[in-house]
């Protein structure tokens, strides 16, 4: 049950707010303001609700908690008497969305100074000009600069990434560049060769026995899988041994080419049986820049295809052509957000995937979550620059999918442990760090998908464990 009565201006100035205000500011606020109390356990105000008083203890004990994944969080208790709260930004009028940031309880039997927020914001403005010209630039100035520089920050991790998917683009372009010009000199080359053996030396019959073998040249080219170092060493020896033997010049030019396809002495043995000691020069040759010709667009098929999985990856991880919110794979984007960091994942990091089978999609913002892992990827790399162990699990506990990042780095030392998600606390050296890539991630974690992102660190062991909702979750939540 609430009741209230009005305080005289004496007993205003007993509180520490007031104390240097004037007779008459006093006067003002005994009788706009009242006493209310307000019994044990009961909620003063609750998160979310319009922001219409500010409150000043006047005895009592109170807690401010605020909802976290569901739960009621308490992060402040005191009984101090002189402390406010509520609408504490009343001075800012409709410039920002005036609603209590928190829940305030009465832990035991509580007594308020409580003062509508109309009449403090009047007051702030009316007696402190020049305070509120400093609160203003303070509060706005702040708000402007967290926008630039977690612009910036974007900016920058989309820079690097841009660098690292170039990087990863051009190797397989330019491997189809030179497959490509290659390719172009064997078909040239395998023209002039073909004239030459069918220039009035071989009838129809024979001329078919030959496109028959070069079908079995390029099956072999299409199956082969490679000898170790050693063996391919070996086989071209006896391959090209067996060429010199029956006189076809340059062995040591082909020799290497019909390995990569698993062409043998038996199988060539086999071809001069067919085609004749006469025709087995130009004919090796010939079936050579065959085979050759296979293995190049080999080379190009698989560079392509390389290059079509970045841009894939590329395209899942930026969510383009998707709907903010979507049902999403948490292990498709997690691939997807390895696959456009590989460049910066150095060679002495080993990347380590224990993937749950059969979890469920979930509704996600999907371009969010990439940078949510981008950002807890990039900070275990960081900690660990000796090399080490990356570690990405995935497990699911009821109605919440579960996300771990682990790394075997230096970890976080404990006094710093409570600070790495408030914005512009790093650890990193002056420039190579804005101390917002886990505040962002907790704000996309926490705020927009309902989750919780919780931390665990000993040296070796640093785990970040990011918990999101299997079901989507309401607004008001």
């Amino acid at each position: 049950m609430t009741t209230s009565a009005h305080l005289s201006p004496e007993q205003l100035r007993t509180l520490f707010l007031f104390e240097k205000l004037s007779d008459e500011q006093l006067d003002w606020l005994a009788e706009r303001g009242r006493a209310e109390q307000r019994p044990a356990g009961s909620v003063v105000y609750g998160e979310g609700e319009p922001a219409t008083c500010f409150f000043v203890l006047l005895s009592g004990a109170i807690a401010l908690s605020r909802v976290l994944h569901g739960d009621d969080v308490e992060v402040n208790r005191t009984d101090q008497r002189g402390v406010y709260s509520g609408a504490t930004r009343a001075y800012l009028g409709n410039r920002v969305e005036q609603r209590y940031p928190h829940t305030l309880r009465a832990v035991t039997d509580t007594e308020f100074f409580v003062l509508p927020a109309d009449d403090f914001a009047h007051a702030v403005r009316t007696w402190f000009p020049m305070a509120l010209h400093l609160l203003d630039g303070l509060f706005f100035g702040t708000r402007a600069a967290n926008a630039i520089v977690s612009e910036r920050e974007r900016l920058l991790a989309l820079a690097s990434l841009s660098a690292g998917l170039t990087h990863e683009l051009n190797n397989p372009a330019a491997a189809a560049v030179r497959a490509t010009a290659a390719l172009r000199e064997r078909v040239a080359g395998m023209r002039h060769k073909l004239a030459l053996i069918a220039d009035g030396r071989l009838d129809g019959t024979e001329l078919h026995r030959l496109v028959e073998l070069q079908d079995d040249a390029v099956q072999q080219a299409s199956t082969a899988t490679g000898l170790p170092a050693l063996a391919a060493a070996d086989a071209e020896d006896a391959v090209g041994g067996w060429l010199d033997e029956h006189g076809v010049t340059e062995a040591w030019e082909l020799a290497p080419t019909l390995v990569a396809a698993d062409i043998d002495v038996p199988w060539l043995t086999s071809a001069a049986d067919t085609i004749g000691e006469d025709n087995l020069g130009p004919t090796v040759r010939w079936l050579a820049y065959t085979v050759d010709t296979e293995l190049l667009m080999g080379e190009i098929e698989d560079a392509v295809t390389r290059i079509s999985g970045l841009v894939g990856a590329a395209k899942q991880y930026a969510q383009l052509d998707r709907a903010p919110q979507q049902t999403v794979d948490v292990h498709t984007l997690l691939d997807a957000t390895l696959t456009m960091l590989q460049a910066k994942i150095p060679s002495g990091v080993q990347v380590v995937k224990e993937y749950a089978h059969a979890l469920p999609p979930i509704p996600a913002f999907g371009a969010e979550l990439n940078q949510v892992w981008t950002n807890l990827i990039v900070n275990a790399v960081d900690a660990m620059p000796d090399g080490g162990t990356l570690t990405i699990r995935t497990w699911r506990e009821d109605a919440r999918l579960l996300v771990e990042v682990a790394d075997t780095g230096t970890g976080i030392p404990a006094e710093i442990r409570p600070r790495i998600f408030e914005p512009f606390f790093t650890t990193k050296p002056v420039g190579e760090g804005t101390g917002l890539g886990l505040d962002i991630s907790y704000r996309i974690v926490v705020n927009k998908h309902h989750g919780d992102i919780r931390v665990s660190s000993q040296p070796g062991d640093t785990r970040f464990q990011v918990c999101l909702p299997i079901e989507q979750q309401p607004e008001d939540s």
